[in-house]
């Protein structure tokens, strides 16, 4: 009888918990959280591979465990680490409501891009992603993101972009997080499947392959500083460097 005492507590709780966080408008942060992140959000992220394009052509990438290894180093020692530190900051100085923080963390995004390639793919999607934000889902914090770019005259990083509108919208960076590295990783995945070229399921299978290393690369970069940046996949930065001059080319980047 304790014991059923107990479990029906439980569950009369759980369903209080439930209902207040649906009260607080939690289901329509995540509802959001889903369009920020879909395909159809007009950010033009499919035009860019990420220097991908010039591995496929050097035999580096050629089939799904090869694409997978890319990936992961890239998520795990590469850029995608730093963009995962700087989303962290970026949310942390929202909910801290520190904008001489923020003013900073904006401008090491910017500048933090090894190649005029990589430059080109965030500030160019950042800015469509602060753009159409700003007119659909206005929030004043967005306006402040807008002068600090502006006064900076330095161009707005998409993870700083999409970290600064989580907080506001109170989603939790445990969950924001992993989205936006889920969604990084499957727009780079669906290129592969373009250039490999791989079938669609084959594509499906190397997101799923790629689940661990996003909440691992998350959950480091949540505890994670701007002193932690810094990356090793210095062969995604040379293929973005040799992408320049590619003689045929599908994507910008």
């Amino acid at each position: 009888m304790a014991a059923m005492a107990m479990i029906t507590l439980r569950m009369t709780m759980s369903s209080i918990i439930n209902d207040e966080q649906c009260r607080a408008g939690q289901p329509m942060a995540f509802l959001r959280l889903q369009s920020w992140l879909s395909p159809a959000f007009p950010t033009g992220a499919y035009s860019y591979s990420h220097g991908l394009e010039w591995a496929v052509e050097a035999g580096y990438v050629s089939d799904r465990p090869s694409l997978v290894d890319w990936l992961e180093a890239d998520l795990c020692h590469g850029s995608g680490r730093n963009e995962a530190i700087f989303f962290s900051e970026a949310w942390r100085c929202t909910v801290e409501d520190n904008r001489a923080q923020l003013f900073e963390i904006a401008e090491l995004a910017a500048a933090y891009r090894g190649t005029s390639e990589f430059a080109l793919e965030s500030s160019q999607q950042a800015g469509a992603y602060l753009a159409t934000l700003r007119h659909v889902w206005p929030d004043r914090i967005l306006d402040r993101l807008s002068e600090i770019v502006r006064e900076g005259e330095f161009q707005p990083a998409l993870a700083v972009v999409f970290g600064v509108r989580s907080a506001s919208e109170g989603v939790p960076a445990c969950l924001a997080l992993p989205a936006f590295l889920q969604s990084y990783v499957a727009n780079l995945v669906i290129a592969g499947v373009r250039l490999i070229p791989l079938g669609q399921t084959d594509g499906q299978l190397a997101i799923a392959a790629l689940e661990e290393a996003v909440v691992a690369a998350s959950a480091q970069a949540e505890k994670a500083t701007i002193d932690d940046l810094g990356s090793a996949a210095f062969m995604v930065d040379l293929a973005s460097m040799a992408h320049e001059t590619q003689y045929t080319r599908l994507f910008r980047s």
